[in-house]
């Protein structure tokens, strides 16, 4: 089978020709119909993330080169082991990639993806650029039906990440909540915190392409920051005008950068919640005395468990969200896909076909 692997980090992936394993026992081979081209992968592609006093390495993590990138898998059904239940060939299913050790008190909860001994697809093992991949357990798959099988691959990670951070976003029933970054996942969470609550939605982001499909798809209030940048007063003024005075209830930050973190500082109402999603790096000066005088919450969000995964697949069948996806690329054409997503060609999320 062809496959497209990383090799050492910041060279261009190899595509290569390699055995089609075979499954056995739980195991379940799917051949892949689109993979999902995320963030993630650029950082596992760059060999780590910028902390703000270094440089985290990917391989400090536990990973592995050379590997086969991709955790946003739908396909069909190839072949099984001999104790699969549920599960056919010829099935079209989504691949649950957020895999855990199995054996540690938080996978036994079912919150395999805060293990802290991950096994993710695409990851610490291979994952979905490839023509076939081989799925360890046939638990992590979800039968897919009445919804387009190239959309469904976002919902592995990106709208999975989006609905768990809108989960946390709304504890606090926010009467105004603000969405930093419209891609992939934000304009994501602008459609599920549109059915999930009654709050006024602010979105904002660099660019007006994005910011104009966040107002399509229910934002109530856009901001472009690109001319003011995200961290200047005239950006939290604009903010604060639109919340009465008082600041947005909840924060998500999908790009979590040290402007941006600033900005929601700057903004957050007193008793709010900043939620961080995003992996960006780097660093800020924190006034510690703020936090206790206005009782915030801050809180990282990192993907969501299996349980979630169908709950957002319900919400995508019965059209209450629709993922976007802007660009197809083939196997070939991989490191394309990286380079323009890096590039912030992207509007949306793009797909491989292998």
């Amino acid at each position: 089978m062809k496959v497209a692997q990383i090799i050492e980090p910041n060279k261009p992936l190899k595509i290569s020709e390699i055995d089609t394993p075979t499954p056995t026992g739980k195991q379940v081979l799917v051949k892949v119909k689109a993979v999902g081209v995320c963030h993630s992968d650029l950082h596992l592609w760059e060999g780590g993330y910028d902390t703000g006093d270094g440089f985290m390495k990917v391989t400090d993590r536990g990973v592995r080169f050379p590997v086969i990138p991709g955790h946003e898998i739908v396909g069909t059904v190839a072949q099984i082991g001999d104790s699969v239940e549920g599960i056919r060939v010829g099935d079209d299913v989504l691949v649950y990639p957020w895999i855990g050790c199995g054996s540690c008190p938080t996978c036994e909860k079912g919150d395999t993806n805060l293990c802290e001994a991950p096994q993710s697809l695409g990851v610490f093992q291979d994952g979905g650029y490839a023509e076939y991949s081989l799925i360890p357990d046939y638990k992590f798959l979800a039968k897919i039906s009445g919804i387009d099988l190239e959309g469904a691959a976002s919902l592995a990670c990106s709208g999975l990440t989006a609905y768990t951070a809108v989960k946390k976003a709304i504890l606090n029933s926010p009467e105004n909540i603000l969405i930093v970054g419209a891609g992939g996942l934000g304009l994501m969470a602008v459609q599920i915190t549109k059915a999930l609550s009654n709050a006024n939605i602010i979105c904002a982001d660099l660019d007006d392409e994005r910011l104009n499909k966040a107002k399509e798809f229910g934002a109530d209030n856009i901001i472009n920051t690109n001319a003011i940048g995200y961290g200047q007063p005239e950006a939290s003024k604009n903010i604060m005008s639109i919340c009465n005075e008082k600041g947005p209830d909840s924060i998500i930050d999908f790009v979590n950068a040290p402007p941006t973190v600033k900005l929601d500082l700057s903004v957050i109402r007193k008793r709010g919640n900043i939620v961080l999603v995003g992996l960006f790096g780097g660093s800020i000066d924190l006034s510690l005395v703020t936090i206790p005088l206005k009782a915030i919450t801050i809180q990282g969000a990192y993907t969501g468990n299996y349980n979630d995964m169908i709950e957002l697949l319900d919400l995508a069948k019965r059209g209450v969200i629709k993922p976007i996806i802007s660009k197809h690329y083939s196997l070939d054409e991989v490191n394309n896909a990286l380079e323009d997503l890096k590039n912030r060609k992207i509007v949306g999320r793009s797909v491989i076909n292998p």
